[in-house]
């Protein structure tokens, strides 16, 4: 099964895909109206507009250092999971995207990094809590939002994992339990991204490492801007035997022609490129 995740709106229909998400938020801050005939996208922890505007509810670490695109390994800047008032305002825009369609894809979820967050809201809401490990007490955090999101979800709830399925990794880096979130996460994806994919031997070793680690579907997302049409189709080939869909992000034109050539030789009919 083939899908696209776009931007996009008019992608969304084209027939060529199976699956369809759409970014109604994302790690920009910016905001579009859901769509009815889409899997809507919230990216939920990740916001650059929110954090440029307040930066006293950025995630800090132990010397105070705020997880924003400044620092180092961050591609973007993080809201901190403890901030009720940001949450409450993230379950507003699930509701309204479930209120479109009843499937909805939670993005960004989680702590930005394994030295984060020690801001005085997390220090207090640790010390108020049942959990005497601090990284326990983050995944308690992450999950309770998850089955708060979850609850106000009338279909499927996706969720999007950082690409790493080393046995505790998720848990040490972002504060994810994947065992305690299977039970509010009806489907996980992973984005497994490169900007040529002229090899893909690691695109089965982290593909195969999810399907040991998950009890729940997972599809795998692709990144097809500027990509290869070869090197994409044989990458697609490799993560369909593990994910349960193959999701071609942010360039609906390759995926399109990827998923012709891909369906033009199965049949032994004519191949297609992007038009």
């Amino acid at each position: 099964m083939y899908g696209v995740v776009t931007r996009n709106a008019e992608e969304v229909e084209w027939p060529e895909f199976e699956r369809a998400f759409y970014e109604v938020k994302d790690v920009t801050g910016r905001q579009e109206e859901p769509l009815p005939d889409a899997v809507n996208m919230v990216s939920c922890f990740g916001d650059n507009a929110t954090a440029e505007a307040d930066p006293d509810i950025v995630p800090v670490d132990e010397e105070g250092n705020r997880a924003t695109r400044e620092r180092k390994y961050f591609d973007w800047a993080y809201v901190c999971p403890s901030r009720r008032s940001y949450r409450e305002g993230l379950l507003e825009i699930v509701e309204d995207c479930a209120a479109a369609n009843g499937d909805v894809r939670l993005d960004d979820v989680g702590f930005p990094r394994p030295e984060y967050c020690h801001c005085d809201v997390c220090e207090a809401a640790f010390a108020e809590s049942d959990h005497d490990d601090w990284r326990e007490w983050r995944a308690s955090v992450v999950t309770d939002f998850v089955a708060e999101a979850s609850e106000r979800i009338p279909g499927r709830t996706y969720m999007t994992l950082f690409p790493d399925p080393y046995p505790g990794h998720l848990h040490e880096h972002a504060g994810i339990d994947v065992d305690a979130l299977a039970a509010h996460v009806d489907e996980f994806v992973v984005p497994l991204y490169d900007m040529a994919y002229t090899t893909t031997y690691w695109v089965k070793t982290i593909a195969s490492g999810f399907a040991d680690l998950l009890d729940r579907p997972f599809s795998v997302e692709l990144y097809a801007v500027d990509v290869d049409l070869d090197n994409l189709a044989r990458a697609a080939r490799v993560a369909d035997e593990y994910g349960e869909s193959v999701l071609f992000g942010y360039d609906a034109g390759t995926a399109r022609g990827v998923i012709r050539r891909e369906r033009a030789e199965q049949n032994e009919g004519e191949t297609f490129t992007p038009e």
